[in-house]
């Protein structure tokens, strides 16, 4: 018994469960080791809980799943960990990104609101705060975006290779369905001059004098049905009838009348034919007829000049037809290329013939053949079912599937530059907001330093109010740093040491 397929809801639980223990477990891990604050336990609990709810609601409503995991962090300093997460999903979730981008600010505002006004957070401290909302929040977030856009543009691309598939199935239908009418008006021209000639000798009969009266009267009721019959023909096929240019085959016209006009026109044409090959059943003359000189237009279109050979001929209880040209020439053709619907057009009749075409290269040149059936059973007109396209209406949706294609790789591009120059942009901003906070009243320059003396007072060495913070390792006791604002983060630059109210030494920081 072949396992049932796992339903699409089981699977969303299953992976919320496991999307919940992976931001979970770095919270746990924090609240499971010693040594345990005052109210652990419900502190856990609650962080617990509020990742479960951005979990289960993250679907539905991801910029509020993220802005709770933000706020969480202000608590736990472990949930910094699931914001990349939650960004990113809220990317691949959010179908807009205004929101979401204005959350972001607002996050960043209110933050820098509270730590530099609110807490006096030096300027250091505030930039690793911003760093990680901009690499942990913002960076994911755009790596989301990128990746629906992706989808996006994946989903497009098979939107449209489906309708071209429908509008190229489509249009080898109508060719198909545009041979078969020209097939009805032939036979329709063809049986509508076979009866009218029954008419005719039907009216000759009735009007011959020596004919018993009977039979008079027989052959009056057959040329009134023969009439009727052409009637009904006219009616039944004639509705398939389309406007028909000179090209066609004159009423008649044999394929040796038809090579010899192709050697009028200048083709060098040679026929190959059976004594046998004249007398052919109406259908498989006409698609004789009709495949020799669809191959010398096209050998006429793309082999201007070169020899041409048509080959006719009884082969058992078929009729066996090529016609081969020699090399094409050589630079561009005279006449415009064809899109293969002639072609198209010759399969189907000689299908609906009962038989197979074959064309393709050989040699240098080119050749078409075919076999015919001289004794044919019923054809099926609908021919293969899986050739047959599904309906397609003629609105448009090719080319709407096109500009759907067009949207999303124009998104899918503008999400990459977005996803990779966006935080390199906004790092950028951030330096620039950085530099003056840090270096607001914590400068001192070259000049200002090499007038600073040893053994002076404090108080008279005219230092700037702020200090800036020291390097890492910690400042030994009775020393001061300042910066000399080298950008982007005025880092420490003169380490100054004191000791009873008065300068024992000073030197350069090395970087």
């Amino acid at each position: 018994m072949e396992p049932q397929p796992t339903p699409p809801a089981v699977r969303r639980r299953a992976g919320d469960l496991l999307l919940w223990a992976v931001v979970a477990a770095p919270v746990a891990y924090a609240g499971l080791s010693p040594p345990w604050p005052r109210h652990a336990v419900p502190l856990l609990a609650g962080s617990l809980a509020l990742l479960g709810l951005a979990v289960v609601f993250g679907r539905r409503w991801p910029l509020a799943a993220l802005l709770a995991v933000v706020l969480g962090s202000l608590v736990d300093g472990n949930f910094v960990f699931a914001i990349p997460v939650f960004s990113y999903l809220a990317g691949r979730r959010s179908a807009g990104a205004g929101r979401v981008a204005a959350g972001f600010a607002a996050v960043a505002v209110a933050g820098t609101a509270v730590n530099l006004g609110l807490l006096g957070t030096n300027p250091a401290t505030w930039f690793l705060l911003a760093s990680v909302l901009l690499f942990a929040g913002v960076f994911p977030w755009l790596l989301g975006r990128l990746r629906r856009q992706q989808r996006a543009l994946a989903d497009a691309g098979a939107r449209h290779a489906e309708a071209e598939e429908r509008e190229r199935r489509a249009a080898v239908e109508r060719v198909r369905l545009r041979e078969r009418a020209r097939i009805a008006q032939d036979m329709h021209d063809s049986l509508g001059h076979d009866l009218s000639l029954i008419a005719l000798r039907a009216a000759a009969l009735e009007l011959a004098a020596d004919l018993p009266p009977a039979h008079r009267a027989a052959a009056g009721e057959l040329r009134a049905s023969v009439a009727t019959a052409t009637e009904r023909l006219h009616d039944i096929i004639g509705v398939l009838r389309e406007e028909r240019s000179g090209s066609l085959r004159p009423a008649g016209e044999s394929v040796a009348e038809l090579v010899d006009g192709a050697r009028d026109a200048g083709m060098a044409v040679e026929l190959r034919s059976d004594p046998d090959g004249a007398d052919l059943p109406p259908l498989v003359a006409h698609a004789v007829h009709r495949l020799v000189r669809e191959a010398l237009t096209n050998a006429a279109r793309y082999a201007p000049g070169a020899p041409v050979t048509v080959t006719v001929g009884r082969a058992g209880g078929d009729v066996a037809v090529s016609i081969v040209n020699g090399r094409p020439p050589a630079g561009p053709l005279p006449g415009p290329s064809s899109h293969g619907s002639g072609l198209l057009a010759l399969r189907e009749r000689v299908r609906l013939a009962g038989g197979v075409l074959d064309a393709g290269p050989r040699g240098p040149g080119f050749a078409v053949t075919a076999r015919l059936p001289l004794t044919t059973g019923p054809v099926s007109l609908a021919g293969d079912a899986s050739t047959v396209p599904a309906p397609m209406s003629a609105d448009g949706r090719t080319g709407e599937a096109a500009r759907g294609l067009r949207e999303a790789r124009r998104r899918a591009r503008r999400s990459l530059l977005v996803a990779f120059g966006a935080p390199a942009g906004l790092a950028l901003v951030l330096a620039l907001v950085y530099y003056p906070l840090a270096t607001a009243g914590a400068v001192l320059d070259r000049s200002g330093y090499e007038r600073l003396r040893v053994g002076e007072e404090r108080d008279a060495l005219g230092l700037p109010r702020r200090q800036a913070d020291p390097p890492p390792g910690g400042a030994p006791a009775g020393c001061e740093y300042y910066t000399d604002g080298n950008f982007p983060f005025a880092e420490p630059t003169w380490r100054l040491c004191f000791a009873d109210g008065r300068l024992v030494s000073k030197e350069k920081i090395a970087r």
